[in-house]
């Protein structure tokens, strides 16, 4: 990639040193700095964002600067009419793919929970445990910190199980 990039001639290259979930303090840098004059190159553009969304944000925010964008590997120069059209076809077509791997997935999920398949990670406690971890938690004997002690567990797993039974509506503690 960054061969690639100093082909295309780039003169400087940001680079995150850390995971791409988070902050990207060094895309927010680069886009602090950026100038009407200034034209950023990337590889692809899954290297600049991780969703629709934030494509078209970061988007936004060079076009308000007056800046250029250009991707090597999609035929998308936001420079010329043809590279807007583009960017908005990819972006459209994209968020129609995810939405119809939503709606596919959400299918499947409701036909697996018909068939008694239990979607998503398995519970920590059994449910006698859980209910005697919301009965000591209601009666303000424990914190949920001292109860994920004595239970040994992360404390999460006892907000949690207490969160399912007195979640608004519930009816065990009516």
């Amino acid at each position: 990639q960054i061969d690639a990039l100093n082909r295309a001639g780039v003169q400087k290259i940001y680079q995150e040193k850390t995971s791409s979930i988070g902050k990207r303090p060094e895309l927010r840098k680069l886009i602090s700095i950026l100038t009407p004059q200034d034209h950023l190159v990337v590889y692809k553009l899954d290297r600049l964002a991780r969703s629709l969304k934030d494509l078209l944000q970061i988007i936004e925010q060079m076009e308000a600067i007056g800046c250029g964008f250009r991707s090597l590997t999609e035929p998308i120069d936001t420079c010329s009419p043809a590279g807007r059209l583009m960017l908005n076809i990819l972006g459209s077509v994209a968020e129609f793919e995810r939405s119809l791997i939503r709606q596919r997935s959400m299918a499947g999920q409701a036909a697996a929970r018909e068939r008694g398949i239990h979607c998503g990670r398995p519970r920590v406690f059994l449910k006698s445990t859980e209910a005697d971890i919301v009965t000591l938690h209601a009666q303000g004997c424990y914190t949920l910190d001292t109860l994920a002690l004595v239970f040994d567990c992360h404390p999460s797993a006892v907000k949690r199980a207490v969160y399912r039974v007195n979640k608004p509506g519930h009816s065990s503690l009516k």
